[in-house]
């Protein structure tokens, strides 16, 4: 045990808890006067300082977005582009996919040499018909994907439905979890696609789970459209 980082997990603990106790006002807080309510959130303020003040450690994160609701890759896109933004390499590999040119990689090449795209699937299961030739290319996609793990250069590496590409038993995920431990400390790695296995969860810093709704395909016979599923 370490007691300047148990007093530091004590400390975090409490701010936490103190903030939630505070609330984060709004009209949430209708049974205060204007005064008192302006206290609060200044109390609030003064913990909120305290609190990112303690957590100013910087490590890559592993994320997982998963789930069977929409938004995976679209999640994983905004901190791509949120990474572009600022002046950081991304590189972005998608597995299984590859059947149609997606919108966002129009509208990424802007972008040019900071970003790196490649789409090495042929398409659905269903539409390749060939599980053998599915694995190989994931295998080249595997193969790409590390080259970039492995490179200082690139802050942010999408791993674009590679959790379905394990599912299906094209990859392993003990493969994929020690290319992805081996990547630079600072660099971030995203893995997007449903059915994430539970190695690959204990693994990450940041799991979000997409829980599905409502679907317009399957409720109203809606079909994919530009903008919304490519």
């Amino acid at each position: 045990m370490n007691p300047i980082v148990d007093q530091e997990n004590s400390n975090l603990k409490s701010l936490d808890e103190s903030s939630s106790k505070i609330g984060i006002g709004g009209y949430l807080n209708e049974g205060i006067d204007e005064n008192k309510y302006r206290q609060r959130m200044e109390k609030r303020k003064e913990i909120q300082e305290q609190r990112v003040a303690i957590r100013n450690k910087e490590k890559g994160l592993i994320i997982i977005f998963t789930g069977n609701g929409k938004g995976k890759t679209t999640a994983a896109l905004g901190l791509a582009l949120r990474t572009l933004g600022h002046g950081h390499k991304v590189a972005i590999i998608q597995f299984i996919k590859g059947g149609w040119i997606p919108g966002e990689f129009n509208a990424l090449k802007v972008f040019g040499d900071s970003l790196n795209w490649h789409s090495l699937g042929e398409g659905f299961t269903w539409e390749t018909q060939d599980r053998n030739r599915d694995k190989e290319l994931v295998k080249e996609s595997w193969k790409k994907s590390i080259s970039y793990l492995k490179s200082k250069s690139h802050k942010l590496v999408i791993l674009d439905e590679i959790n379905i590409a394990i599912k299906l038993g094209y990859i392993s995920s003990e493969e994929v979890l020690s290319g992805i431990k081996n990547r630079p400390y600072l660099n971030h790695v995203v893995l997007t696609g449903r059915g994430a296995t539970k190695d690959l969860i204990d693994a990450a810093d940041l799991v979000t789970e997409m829980t599905l709704l409502h679907h317009p395909f399957k409720e109203q016979g809606v079909k994919a459209q530009e903008g919304i599923e490519y």
